[in-house]
């Protein structure tokens, strides 16, 4: 099954559960799903790679949305923002640590022989691809600078 499938289950099941939170949360990830399987280009696909990349966004911005919330002093706002932030990781892949991290970046420099910063965008790329979802960027080109450097 699919990630859109399984949205879409999930859909169905937060409507007869009476969740409301869980209900626009999944409503809103299906929306941002379609849009991508519509978009030009995407021969009304979406594959899960692609999908995972969505929901890491999704949740980036609810994230910085309550952290906004939170400066303004509107707690009520930032909650809301994390409880759909909390539905939208249940559908991603568990986040590697730091150190799991740091092991992939170390076999993706020996992996394309980077040497030093010059190399930095080679072994960005590579490892931006397979820690798709999985990883922040900034904190991948965060490690990524420590080891070449």
């Amino acid at each position: 099954m699919t990630l859109f499938d399984q949205v879409s289950n999930d859909i169905k099941e937060a409507m007869k559960a009476r969740d409301k939170v869980r209900l626009e949360t999944l409503r809103n990830i299906k929306k941002v799903f379609i849009e991508a399987k519509t978009a030009p280009g995407a021969n009304d696909t979406l594959e899960d790679a692609a999908a995972l990349k969505l929901l890491a966004k999704l949740a980036k911005q609810g994230k910085e949305s309550a952290a906004t919330y939170t400066q303004q002093n509107r707690q009520d706002l930032a909650d809301a923002e994390l409880a759909q932030v909390a539905v939208i990781e249940e559908y991603m892949p568990k986040p590697l640590t730091e150190a799991e991290i740091e092991a992939a970046v170390k076999e993706i420099i020996a992996a394309t022989g980077a040497q030093g910063m010059k190399d930095m965008g080679r072994v960005m790329g590579v490892a931006s691809k397979q820690m798709a979802g999985r990883a922040d960027g900034g904190v991948i080109s965060g490690i990524v600078k420590r080891l070449l450097a």
